[in-house]
């Protein structure tokens, strides 16, 4: 059965449908997020705000105290009893909280705001979400709200807000749930939420038409809208027979010769994943079908450390003030003033002066990224490896290209002959690089435990001045040359695994790229040792080099 081709969707009229729904449904949606900042997306949040329903945009760097409540100080040194401030949550009970900046969240922030939508909180959350490529907001406030929005090819919002009430809507009945369960399986969504999400949304679309009962215009809808944005993969599609040439028409009228065609008769499970799938934007059918998802909270950055004296806030800490950390004055008193009462009985103080202790004193943290740094360890030994230096020269070059926006680091380390010489220290310098990078040499042997043992040491000494290190290793794994410089492939190979353990034992992220014109087994053991992900490219040029090696660096990961 054929089926029909569902018109593109509008991104502006989708997102005013989704928030008209979320307004019908907020307590069993739990809001929305919208991806692209522009006109469509100021509009929609300019009618949400004209709605009546209490909007609030939270700080960018808000803390536990803001956000949950916590001690008033002020009121409470002025009144000299402790004073409980309301939290942002308790204050936009019953409204939307706005959530800017959504990619860079923090994610113990997003983990309160997850527990509130778990719990009694009576609140609607729409996530702003500005983020890169590869960027996104944390997947547990994803996960909470029935609709991922992106406004970032849409044009100017045309629609009007809508509501009403879904009360008077009749559950759905097993045909319509059974076709949001196989949709939401053929696109590898498996959540439950999700499937809660779809159901609520079907009811409230049906409101919104003034339908006691939900119809297919309903599902679709759902589909399109909850299902369409979670997907992680294509549905197989079974192969369609060859149509046979139809027979020319008989003297028949319109009526009976439309029959056949009327996209009705297609079994409801079809017409909801057709309208899933006009929801996925064609390059992210694209980027499904070459195994790619878009990564939540990623950066190009190095890994997140916590520092005491700059970088990202976050909040304070019990600690002392030393070794350049902080004092926290506000929330010191803030830990200080319910007690003050005991204290002083306790004390027999007279007066009012406060009573502090040194399980009170809190100490600023700050959140940093650290800068990455790209090590390549170059095999330049022999007339096959040498062929590849020109892709490793030009691999380096693109790295160093795009250093300035990731804020990366390159080096290069070859080894050949009968040792390893670091021919290019950490550097953006495209220029120095070009330089280094045209004398390079090639031929002789191969000692790699001595290049695996130059990649380790430079990259202890990275890490060392508080930056991230990945290793990139291009060699066919077949050594010759041992540690000591000598000539034995048994000895050279038990030393290059030698070395390789070692590089694993300190946790250095790595890549091993095989060279050679056939997949060597010996360059697979290294990487097995190594703890390296492994990665055989026998005919890449050094673009397919460098996107390799852009595809398999480390993530993100909190310190």
């Amino acid at each position: 059965m054929s089926r029909a081709e569902p018109a593109p969707p509008d991104p502006a009229r989708d997102a005013c449908l989704a928030l008209s729904l979320f307004l019908t449904a907020p307590a069993q949606l739990g809001g929305l997020s919208l991806r692209g900042s522009g006109p469509a997306r100021e509009a929609l949040l300019e009618m949400l705000r004209d709605t009546g329903v209490a909007v609030r945009r939270m700080p960018a760097h808000v803390d536990d105290e803001r956000l949950l409540g916590g001690v008033d100080l002020a009121a409470s040194l002025a009144s000299g009893r402790t004073v409980r401030a309301r939290g942002l949550l308790e204050e936009i009970a019953g409204g939307v909280l706005v959530v800017p900046l959504a990619e860079r969240l923090d994610h113990a922030i997003a983990g309160r705001l997850a527990q509130a939508l778990d719990g009694d909180a009576r609140f609607g959350l729409v996530l702003l979400d500005d983020g890169t490529e590869d960027e996104g907001p944390p997947a547990a406030l994803l996960e909470r709200i029935a609709f991922h929005c992106d406004l970032t090819r849409a044009g100017l919002m045309e629609s009007a807000l809508r509501s009403a009430d879904p009360a008077n809507v009749a559950p759905l009945d097993e045909e319509a749930l059974h076709a949001l369960a196989a949709t939401a399986a053929a696109l590898g969504v498996e959540s439950i939420r999700a499937l809660n999400f779809a159901s609520a949304t079907a009811r409230a679309h049906a409101a919104l038409e003034g339908r006691g009962t939900v119809s297919e215009e309903d599902i679709a809808a759902a589909a399109r809208l909850v299902l369409g944005p979670r997907a992680t993969r294509l549905p197989e599609m079974s192969e369609q027979p060859e149509e046979e040439p139809a027979p020319p028409p008989e003297d028949t009228d319109a009526g009976e010769r439309d029959e056949a065609s009327d996209p009705g008769d297609n079994p409801l499970d079809d017409v909801v994943l057709d309208a899933a799938l006009a929801s996925i934007p064609p390059d992210l059918l694209a980027r499904l079908a070459e195994g790619k998802a878009r990564r939540s909270s990623g950066s190009g950055g190095g890994r997140k450390r916590i520092s005491g004296l700059r970088g990202k806030p976050l909040s304070a800490r019990p600690g002392s003030p030393r070794s350049g950390a902080r004092l926290a004055l506000v929330d010191t008193l803030r830990a200080a003033v319910p007690w003050q009462q005991l204290r002083r009985r306790e004390y027999e103080a007279a007066n009012d002066r406060l009573i502090i202790r040194s399980s009170d004193i809190r100490v600023r943290r700050y959140e940093e990224r650290s800068g990455r740094v790209t090590i390549f360890c170059v095999d330049a030994s022999g007339s096959a490896a040498a062929a590849r230096l020109a892709e490793a020269k030009g691999a380096v070059e693109l790295m160093l290209a795009q250093a300035y926006v990731t804020r990366s680091e390159v080096a290069l380390v070859a080894f050949r002959g009968t040792g390893a010489e670091l021919l290019l220290p950490p550097t953006r310098s495209l220029t120095r690089a070009r330089r280094v990078l045209s004398g390079m040499p090639g031929g002789g042997g191969t000692p790699l435990a001595l290049g695996l043992q130059a990649g380790h040491q430079l990259a202890e000494a990275v890490q060392t001045r508080g930056k991230t290190a990945h290793l990139v290793i291009l060699t066919d794994g077949r050594a010759n040359i041992d540690a000591e410089g000598k000539g034995g492939r048994p000895q050279a190979k038990a030393d290059a695994l030698d070395a390789a353990r070692a590089i694993a034992a300190r946790g250095i992220d790595a890549l091993l790229v095989d060279i050679s014109a056939r997949t060597a087994p010996e360059a697979g053991e290294l990487a097995q040792a190594m703890h390296a992900r492994f990665l055989a490219l026998p005919m890449a040029d050094a673009a397919k080099l460098h996107a390799a090696v852009s595809a398999a660096a480390p993530r993100a990961r909190a310190a």
